[in-house]
């Protein structure tokens, strides 16, 4: 029996998206730019929908075919293909809702990542009983083996930001995410604990906007910018009730960026966020 297709990742979905774009602002209907490129409709369709495999000699015969000057675009849309990364979050593809596995490819890829998130610790950042409890607070409930799925799989996104390769990560927390006493003080206290250990590691910097903030820009949103080669490439992910929302139309990427921006502006130094945490940490 013939092994079923795995669904595109994320990034393969982003190089036929890019490539979609790169064709529409040539004016090329499907049609046309297939004839011109000497394939079939079809061919031009799934490599647009990270269907099909292509090649970066095929990316750039079709950027030189839809009279793209970009050369840094072209160049970094060449060095996404290659076919699917084998990654390890592929072992949860059958466990997993597709948009878990998306979010870990896009942190493995990332050159920097940027969060900002209101009232729970960013996932890259939590323990393992702090993740457990918020984990198992998912409405509808899970069963306990599928909570320890995803307690395992965030654990292991968490990798990305460990080593000598470690990708940057700044980290905008509101102090309301150091208020909040999920799975008791205990829990509470031990992830404070964990996040100033991991602020004063090299690469990660946390921020922490306090109450007294007199402005607090996108105010109950939880983003994150991942930065792709260059700025054209980034993506953001917003966290919703029904899951991960992956953005990367220019116009939204300019808005978000802003807005991180702003977010950034607000929160403290390293230093004082430290303090903050380490004075709500004895407080509990």
């Amino acid at each position: 029996m013939a092994r079923a297709k795995l669904p595109p990742t994320i990034r393969q979905r982003r190089l036929g998206a890019e490539l979609r774009r790169m064709r529409e602002h040539a004016d090329l209907s499907v049609t046309q730019a297939a004839q011109l490129f000497g394939a079939p409709q079809t061919r031009i369709s799934n490599i647009e929908s990270g269907g099909y495999a292509v090649s970066a000699d095929r990316v750039r015969a079709l950027a030189h075919l839809y009279a793209c000057t970009d050369d840094q675009l072209v160049e970094a849309l060449a060095s996404m293909t290659g076919g699917r990364t084998r990654g390890w979050w592929e072992g949860y593809r059958e466990i997993l809702p597709s948009d878990a596995l998306d979010l870990a490819e896009l942190e493995h890829h990332a050159g920097t990542i940027r969060i900002a998130s209101v009232i729970h610790m960013p996932g890259l950042l939590q323990t393992r009983d702090h993740a457990r409890t918020v984990i198992s607070d998912g409405v509808p409930p899970m069963a306990a083996y599928e909570v320890e799925h995803r307690v395992s799989h965030r654990l292991k996104r968490q990798g990305v930001v460990h080593g000598q390769s470690a990708t940057p990560l700044t980290a905008i927390i509101h102090e309301a995410a150091l208020r909040m006493e999920f799975g008791g003080s205990a829990v509470a206290r031990a992830q404070l604990q964990h996040l100033v250990e991991r602020g004063e590691e090299p690469h990660v910097t946390v921020l922490v906007i306090p109450f007294g903030a007199s402005r607090f820009p996108g105010a109950g949103n939880g983003i994150v910018q991942f930065d792709g080669e260059i700025p054209k490439l980034d993506t953001v992910q917003l966290d919703t009730d029904h899951g991960s929302v992956f953005i990367d139309s220019e116009a939204q990427l300019a808005k978000y960026r802003t807005i991180l921006d702003h977010m950034e502006s607000c929160a403290l130094s390293p230093s004082e966020s430290r303090d903050l945490i380490l004075r709500t940490m004895h407080e509990m």
